[in-house]
């Protein structure tokens, strides 16, 4: 896990213009491709085949480790998805979201997310880009992870903070 915060890791892009970076995003991205990869992540997240949901998170350019598991209606970042990486046995719970963009008022930003091996997002979970999930660490549903999450950790809340262990 790199020593570096979330917000030292981003890619930060100015738009031009007094409209938000939104405004801006077919200069950002592809629109077929984005329309491509919002057609795939639909499958992906209706799909009730663990295999079927990893081949097409790895077809969209995520790095996609053996045994993860991809909870229905969890969703991956539409416009970036292949900066992405899920290790090995980690488990992406319902409704859990992986974004890997930004989109701001004068600018947009892009962090890559990666989830370590055994590592557990619990259902309705918010990962913004960024965001390490160390091994073995654990997010509690419905939490907003904005920080690296240390291996083993446990977190929950928004913004998700360590529990203390009794």
């Amino acid at each position: 896990m790199s020593d570096r915060s979330r917000f030292e890791r981003l890619e930060r892009h100015a738009t031009p213009g007094p409209r938000n970076s939104l405004r801006h995003w077919p200069d950002a991205k592809s629109p077929p491709r984005v329309a491509l990869n919002y057609v795939v992540v639909w499958l992906i997240r209706i799909s009730p085949s663990l295999r079927l949901k990893n081949w097409l998170l790895a077809r969209l350019g995520a790095d996609v480790g053996e045994g993860v598991s991809w909870g229905l209606e969890a969703t991956p970042d539409v416009f970036w998805p292949e900066r992405i990486t899920l290790g090995d046995d980690a488990i992406v719970g319902y409704d859990a979201t992986l974004l890997c963009h930004e989109f701001l008022q004068e600018e947009y930003r892009l962090g890559d997310v990666v989830v370590g091996d055994r590592a557990m997002i619990g259902a309705g979970a918010i990962v913004l880009p960024g965001v390490e999930i160390g091994d073995d660490a654990q997010v509690a549903a419905n939490s907003l992870v904005v920080e690296n999450v240390p291996a083993g950790e446990t977190v929950a809340g928004v913004p998700a903070e360590p529990l203390e262990r009794e």
